[in-house]
């Protein structure tokens, strides 16, 4: 049994100790994740503790432990984007009649780019298409989940990853990373 099972099972029964494990284990990653939707410390902090109390509060639903920090992971974004919804920061299809075919595409191959960059330049997209980017391409979250989520249709959805993307490379490609 790994140790991420034993503390599990341990936070089953109510032991304080395993509590603090599974946090330190996992902390840090959900952190980052719920950054990726609230720019304010201070809130993601305070959604980093909900998702934890909320995640001990219902561990006993949870079937796999190795699945722990997935299923944490997707608490804690669930949260951010119900904060995103609460700042009124309300997440708004731009012109999603018009057609995903109308864009131009992006030469990808075009220019080199680092890690460093790219989180620049996804930090800098607008609000709608840095949400529905980082939760289609950085979080694997089907499109009309996403849809779902945000309360889109699937092809506003589509439309907003399309665009962001473009917006993105262009973006890299520009070297223009300030918000």
């Amino acid at each position: 049994m790994s140790t991420q099972q034993n503390l599990i099972a341990m936070c089953k029964e109510g032991n304080p100790h395993a509590y603090t494990g599974l946090y330190n284990q996992h902390a840090k990653y959900v952190y980052n994740a719920i950054c990726r939707y609230v720019e304010h410390t201070a809130e993601a902090e305070d959604i980093l503790q909900e998702t934890f109390v909320d995640a001990y509060r219902d561990i006993g639903d949870l079937n796999n432990a190795d699945s722990f920090g997935g299923w944490v992971k997707r608490i804690a974004i669930n949260k951010a984007i119900n904060w995103l919804r609460k700042k009124k920061l309300m997440l708004i299809e731009l012109e999603p009649e018009k057609a995903i075919i109308d864009e131009d595409p992006i030469d990808e191959d075009d220019f080199e780019y680092t890690m460093s960059k790219v989180s620049e330049a996804i930090e800098a997209l607008p609000i709608t298409y840095r949400t529905v980017f980082q939760l289609y391409a950085i979080e694997n979250i089907p499109q009309q989940e996403i849809a779902q989520l945000l309360g889109m249709t699937h092809t506003g959805v589509r439309t907003q990853y399309f665009r962001a993307k473009n917006k993105l490379l262009e973006t890299l490609k520009e070297g223009q990373y300030e918000r």
